[in-house]
């Protein structure tokens, strides 16, 4: 079938689809939402059987719904209505929620039902994002599975909205949801207001007062009692963090945004202490890696189970500014001088990781300085990753993983990856790229692929991946699952045999690379200085649209109709050659 996916960005759920579709035989274009007429003329000239706008924020013209049949997948249960139904699913505590395949008509999220599903919501409050990229995206993809087999039957007529079954009780037409929806109170049980900021993390956040300031308050964990202080007192800063007091103890607040009407600083998201650093002078600080108490949140820590170490990291939406990668390369240095055989860097659920920083280059007085320390930090972690001999060294990509982030993990001996997550093995912000990448990828895929690869920017499933070969083993989609299934696939390469095996195979690889490896990231930090400090090709343009939210004004030529990859055709003609030669 010819399918046209009708979206706001092309990101999470769409790249999912758009992988998932192609795999499945299918025909898959993708329009981005930039004005009625581009989203019309797309419609009209590559007529698709069936149009799908998974999470479209933006209304369909007219012209398009009638013509052609569009279903639209809305993060809501049958009933549900309106563009807040997962903030008001978490901020209620509901139990269950759902995922609606709608058809398109004049009335928002009121047409005929095509397909649904249900989920459990997690008892414990979590992030918006981390439930939309989780269960809800889960869901929405059954939906448009279903949607896609039933645009087949010619004897297929959706069910409408006023027939169809309500299955979770109370959904319904829903506002809004407006900053008095959100508001709390700093007395307020710290349950409730990390509920609160979890239910708008992402978008768009929560209002509140903290030092003085009207800030958009994000990425919230439960903090240590903190009695006799004033609730909404600042006490404490930890790896960018602050502790903020509560009626009944403390939470930590990791990231704030400039609120609307303010005039302080540039209006994106930034760590909290970086956003509030005059008002934090004199308060105490923690300064190790790995020195969160047990039982609270740290986005790094450390350890070791028999003969394997894990280190785990859980960098906010997986961006690594050159704090975070400091603080991760010391991580591997403690981790490295254990006497364990095997060390796995697993990554939380919702980003493996996306390579540099770019909210926190952007907001830099001097951007491209800021950018130029960024890559160099994070470089060393990379070559740190390729040259730990003495370990086999497992990447567990529990979430999708972009740019850097990619590169990052085919440092690493072995890749397992969580089932669902998506890898753009490629950079796309008018930077030529670094993080080893001129060594690791050709070594996975050879020369010509990864060649391929990088000039396409076109993202990849983990079929996909382990088809290719840039990772080694997929995982349990449900993330408790994968992590038990990962020590398994990790205890496995951390016995004597096996450990002995893949770290002579290192040690050979290694000996045997043609350029070492200092000339490989010579060569990638000379271009880099080019686009970073003489902006050859926009950086400063790209980063500002990306970190600004600023929706591209035309859809990108690679998204356009076509069959399925390219990608995947190559490698089945066996044209790519073996090797390690460098990507040039």
């Amino acid at each position: 079938m010819k399918v046209l996916l009708l979206v706001s960005a092309f990101n999470g759920l769409t790249q999912r689809a758009w992988c998932a579709l192609r795999a499945d035989g299918h025909e898959v274009g993708v329009q981005l939402a930039t004005d009625d007429q581009a989203i019309i003329d797309t419609a009209f000239s590559t007529a698709p059987d069936i149009i799908i706008c998974p999470f479209l924020k933006d209304r369909v013209p007219q012209q398009v719904w009638q013509h052609f049949r569009t279903v639209i997948i809305h993060p809501g249960p049958i009933g549900d209505r309106g563009p807040s139904s997962l903030d008001w699913a978490i901020t209620e505590a509901l139990p269950q929620w759902g995922v609606t395949a709608l058809q398109a008509i004049d009335e928002m999220d009121a047409g005929p039902i095509w397909a649904s599903r249900t989920f459990a919501m997690p008892a414990v409050p979590t992030r918006k994002s981390e439930i939309y990229n989780g269960p809800v995206a889960d869901a929405a993809m059954e939906c448009i599975r279903e949607v896609v087999s039933k645009a087949t039957d010619p004897d297929f007529t959706p069910v409408p909205l006023a027939k169809a079954t309500v299955t979770i009780p109370g959904a319904r037409l829903r506002p809004t949801m407006t900053q008095a929806d959100r508001r709390f109170d700093w007395t307020d049980p710290a349950e409730h207001i990390i509920r609160r900021i979890r239910a708008a993390d992402g978008s768009p956040g929560v209002r509140g007062t903290l030092g003085g300031r009207e800030l958009l308050l994000f990425d919230a964990h439960v903090g240590p009692a903190s009695r006799g202080v004033t609730p909404g007192s600042i006490v404490a800063v930890r790896h960018g963090a602050v502790q903020v007091t509560t009626g009944d103890g403390s939470i930590w607040i990791g990231q704030v945004k400039p609120a609307a009407g303010t005039v302080d600083g540039p209006r994106i998201k930034l760590p909290a202490a970086t956003v509030l650093a005059r008002q934090l002078r004199g308060l105490p600080r923690s300064p190790g890696a790995l020195t969160a108490p047990a039982g609270e949140h740290a986005d790094i820590r450390y350890r070791r189970d028999g003969r394997v170490g894990w280190l785990s990291f859980d960098f906010y939406n997986g961006a690594m500014s050159t704090t975070g990668c400091r603080r991760l390369l010391s991580a591997l240095r403690h981790a490295a001088a254990q006497d364990t055989t095997a060390l796995v860097l697993v990554s939380g659920p919702s980003a493996f990781s996306n390579g540099i920083h770019l909210n926190v280059v952007e907001a830099g007085a001097d951007p491209a300085a800021v950018a130029w320390a960024n890559i160099k930090a994070i470089n060393a972690v990379c070559r740190t990753i390729v040259t730990m001999t003495r370990q086999v060294v497992v990447a567990g990509m529990g979430g999708s993983a972009g740019a850097g982030g990619v590169m990052l993990a085919l440092g690493a001996d072995l890749i397992a990856a969580r089932d669902g997550i998506v890898l753009n093995p490629y950079y796309d912000i008018g930077l030529y790229g670094s993080e080893l990448h001129t060594y690791a990828l050709p070594r996975r895929v050879g020369h010509g692929m990864a060649v391929q690869l990088l000039q396409d920017k076109l993202p990849v499933d983990t079929a996909g991946a382990a088809h290719l070969g840039l990772i080694d083993a997929v995982g349990p989609r449900d993330y408790p699952t994968y992590l038990q299934w990962l020590a398994e696939f990790a205890a496995q390469a951390a016995t004597p045999a096996e450990s002995a095996r893949l770290r002579a195979a290192k040690l050979d690889r290694l000996a045997a690379i043609e350029a070492p490896l200092d000339a490989h990231l010579a060569r990638e930090l000379a271009e880099m200085s080019l686009d970073m400090f003489d902006n050859r090709t926009d950086f400063a343009g790209a980063r500002h649209d990306f970190v600004h939210k600023v929706r591209p004004a035309v859809t990108p030529a690679r998204l356009a109709m076509r069959p399925r990859s390219a990608v995947r055709i190559i490698r089945q003609r066996g044209t790519v050659p073996a090797g390690e030669a460098a990507v040039r």
